[in-house]
């Protein structure tokens, strides 16, 4: 039976590494080590900690001059400048966004804690596509900043909130929403995406939780918001947040252009009125009875916990979890004022999200979702402790060519290499869906999670290890236009993949992580132990420890080898047998994360 009742057993390795990889973005055996044999409870409330920044503020380090209006311009910390204004910085502004991006990257697997993977379940439920209409780059530093301070804290509040936000007024239109000339689009998206979702269709124009009568009523509700361009309207419910020290940017209310008229509802909502406004403060009030009627619906936490349940547990569930766990977690959402992170909690630490609750083995948690590509590539960094360039460093000096400069790196690193190649390539323009409902990977069934890893998108994956492996920041600098952009594609047989420049070396990794690595046997069982979700079967420790003692060799080859390299008599032969050793260690780490096993989680 499905039960949400506490796990209070001390965690083994194998559950440890389950509430690790679902709970956060950041996973790494240090952290395995430090949490295994602790209870659930405990190891929540060490990850439900406050989101700090180890990179504060974006940095675009890039000297521009294919434009006039932008010739030697060199932004910087574009926005830390007092002087921000809807005229600065005109040019770079898919860069900038994503470097903004790449600042939340960094901040995310910096520091282990549920507000960063709650912070990217808030972008899946209120959507906008940074790169498709959501204007300039601090409008979506401004949105990510808002769904971060409300991770820990009321979505019923950030769904008011994110009506008056810049990039949502932009992206979906509301702004253009007015008494005279009603636009739609957002009203319908709060219904059907941000809220209390749609329920099965009884008829054309009635879903169950709403009618299309709704839609043009809640338009009326939204109509006379503005977009503020220049971002020097804050929101005084938001201030002394890290970069936003005296209130966070929103838009306004154009009074005129709003529809002072009162909206009934349908039979969805018991036909209720909600009176209509004709001043600032009766406007706001206005809004805050409609989303009050939104909220009251129990059907709105339901929608929300669904969603939670797929991204933290399984894609679909049966009718004994819709009655024992959805439920009850929704009632718990629906009491508490909407706060998801008590919700997630509760969920995190039952005995239900542990399999603990029924013997059933056809339907485990454990293993049972194939990873994103965010999670697999914070996964792929943290775990292997791959040291990226930093962006902490000092930025270049205005005007310098000094291309080896660390900042200057981590932009190469984030922007050629993350942004464009990995996350396009799989699936995942980062912050920026094909469309409002998000990633079909989120939502779109069957498919669900499975939408992740197809024909289309497994090359990408599969050549992540290609790119990390053998590159430092000086292999090969500057040699050639590819190097001096950060990336160099090499042809495998007929696969393409990008080198990076990062610094990550086998030997060390295995040196580190292993307890025996001259046992090739115990190598690839703690190997597999840290990499995947379950224990693998001897067949396929055999298949991996192919890459150490290949057919052929004498069982003792690889053990001889790392002897001579950790205890070297002959440099020569040491010297030898670091090659020998790094080339086998390449190809094992190659098959093993490119396995199926590390696909799920």
């Amino acid at each position: 039976m499905a039960s949400l009742v506490e796990c209070t057993q001390v965690l083994d390795r194998r559950l440890t590494k389950h509430l690790l990889r679902r709970a956060c973005f950041q996973y790494s055996k240090s952290q395995l080590d430090q949490f295994t044999g602790k209870t659930p409870a405990e190891v929540i409330n060490s990850l439900s900690i406050a989101k700090s920044f180890s990179w504060e503020w974006p940095n675009d380090p890039v000297t521009t001059g294919n434009n006039s209006n932008c010739a030697n311009t060199q932004d910087g910390y574009w926005l830390n400048d007092s002087n921000w204004t809807n005229l600065s910085y005109p040019c770079r502004q898919p860069p900038k966004r994503g470097m903004v991006t790449g600042w939340w990257w960094y901040n995310a697997i910096k520091q282990n804690t549920l507000i960063d993977k709650l912070t990217w379940f808030l972008f899946t439920t209120f959507t906008v596509s940074k790169d498709d209409g959501s204007g300039k780059s601090a409008h979506f530093f401004d949105y990510l900043n808002l769904l971060q301070f409300y991770a820990d804290k009321s979505v019923k509040d950030l769904a008011r909130k994110i009506t008056f936000d810049n990039a949502m007024l932009y992206y979906l239109d509301n702004g253009d929403n007015n008494n005279n000339n009603p636009n739609e689009n957002y009203a319908r998206e709060f219904l059907e995406l941000f809220t209390i979702g749609k329920g099965p269709q009884v008829a054309e124009g009635d879903y169950t939780n709403y009618t299309e009568h709704d839609v043009v009523q809640a338009a009326r509700v939204f109509s006379g918001i503005k977009f503020k361009q220049n971002r020097d309207n804050l929101d005084l419910d938001i201030v002394k947040f890290p970069h936003y020290p005296n209130g966070i940017p929103m838009g306004y209310i154009n009074v005129n252009k709003h529809d002072s008229g009162d909206k009934t509802f349908s039979y969805a909502f018991g036909n209720q009125v909600v009176n209509g406004g004709s001043t600032v403060e009766a406007i706001e009030t206005e809004l805050d009875d409609f989303v009050d009627m939104i909220f009251d619906k129990l059907e709105t936490a339901k929608n929300y916990v669904r969603k939670m349940y797929r991204m933290y547990v399984r894609s679909e569930w049966d009718h004994e979890v819709e009655n024992d766990i959805i439920t009850p977690l929704a009632q718990q959402l629906h009491n508490n004022g909407y706060n998801l992170l008590e919700v997630l909690q509760t969920l995190l630490k039952s005995k239900h999200f542990f399999d603990l609750d029924d013997s059933d083995s056809t339907n485990e948690n454990i293993g049972g979702i194939i990873k994103n590509p965010l999670q697999f590539f914070n996964e792929f960094i943290t775990l292997l402790g791959v040291d990226i360039p930093n962006p902490n460093a000092p930025q270049m000096a205005k005007g310098s060519t000094d291309k080896s400069n660390e900042n200057y790196r981590f932009y190469l690193f984030w922007w050629n290499f993350c942004h464009n190649t990995f996350f396009s390539f799989t699936g995942m323009n980062l912050f920026a869906p094909s469309t409002v409902a998000g990633y079909p990977g989120d939502y779109q069934s069957p498919a669900y999670d499975r939408a992740w890893f197809n024909s289309n998108n497994i090359v990408a994956r599969y050549n992540t290890i290609m790119s990390i492996i053998g590159s430092s920041y000086s292999d090969n600098y500057g040699n050639g236009n590819n190097q001096i952009q950060g990336i160099q594609t090499t042809n495998s047989g007929n696969s393409y993949f990008t080198r990076i420049w990062t610094n990550f070396e086998s030997i060390n990794f295995i040196s580190n992580n292993i307890s025996d690595p001259a046992n090739a046997d115990s190598l690839v069982q703690e190997l597999s132990d840290l990499l995947y979700c379950e224990a693998i079967e001897f067949n396929r420790i055999t298949y991996f420890k192919k890459s150490l003692i290949q057919d052929g060799e004498v069982s003792y080859i690889w053990y001889d080898a790392w002897s001579a390299y950790t205890n070297p008599t002959d440099l020569t032969a040491a010297g030898d047998a670091e090659i020998f050793i790094k080339n086998r260690l390449d190809n094992l780490l190659k098959r093993m994360i490119n396995a199926a096993e590390f696909q799920l989680m």
